[in-house]
């Protein structure tokens, strides 16, 4: 597996890759109900997230939920990175040329950190909320609330699953990338002004999804 360390701001970094889902589904068959019931409850969330997508809701307050659910899917798909280290023992991390090797183990190792008990936390805090939002149930219709509270609890699971793999087990690898180094100029630059050399930059290093992301992620510096 390769990670990106993706600069998006001065001295700020995100880990990026596009790992694939295998599209295997998990066996649960001697799982607790618990499990069991927030596994479907995230398929079901699966489900609204690719009608959303397909655009074909009618109506103001229609759209408007398909653009929420479509916003909150892109959030959580950034967590993959780290969902796709949680089995790993060995990964490439390619980071910006300007940098050394010491300045992006220190980048990656903060990164990893802070994901770790960012997500432990949240674990706590969403699977709360999801036994709480077992009460809108009785209201007609999907409710769409827990199915976007399990899937994020399974979302925190993995990624701290794959923070603390990644930080005690897995043995890295560090290559300098000079399309990184210019992808790092490229923060302060307005949107508008940068989209065909970051399109180009991710064309190079074929990542498809790696200039929106850099969109939503990169800060100006003040």
């Amino acid at each position: 597996m390769t990670v990106y360390l993706v600069p998006v701001g001065r001295g700020r970094f995100e880990a990026y890759s596009e790992t694939q889902d295998d599209g295997t589904p998990p066996d649960l068959r001697h799982e607790g109900v618990i499990r069991r019931s927030v596994h479907r409850a995230g398929l079901r969330w699966q489900e609204l997230v690719e009608r959303a997508r397909h655009g074909a809701a009618t109506g103001g307050l229609a759209r408007a939920r398909d653009a929420i659910i479509s916003r909150l899917a892109e959030s959580i798909a950034e967590q993959r990175t780290l969902w796709g280290l949680r089995d790993k023992r060995a990964a490439v991390v390619r980071y910006p040329a300007t940098m050394d090797t010491d300045g992006a183990r220190s980048a990656l190792m903060a990164l990893l950190a802070h994901a770790r008990s960012h997500h432990l936390r949240w674990l706590v805090v969403d699977g709360v909320l999801l036994l709480v939002s077992g009460v809108l149930a009785l209201v007609p219709g999907p409710n769409i609330l827990a199915y976007y509270l399990a899937f994020r609890v399974i979302g925190h699971v993995q990624s701290w699953r794959g923070a603390r793999q990644a930080m005690d087990r897995v043995r890295w690898t560090f290559e300098a990338d000079p399309e990184l180094a210019e992808l790092a100029s490229l923060a302060d630059v307005p949107r508008d002004a940068r989209a065909s050399r970051v399109e180009a930059i991710a064309e190079r290093l074929n990542l498809p999804r790696l200039s929106a992301f850099f969109d939503r992620v990169a800060v100006r510096s003040s």
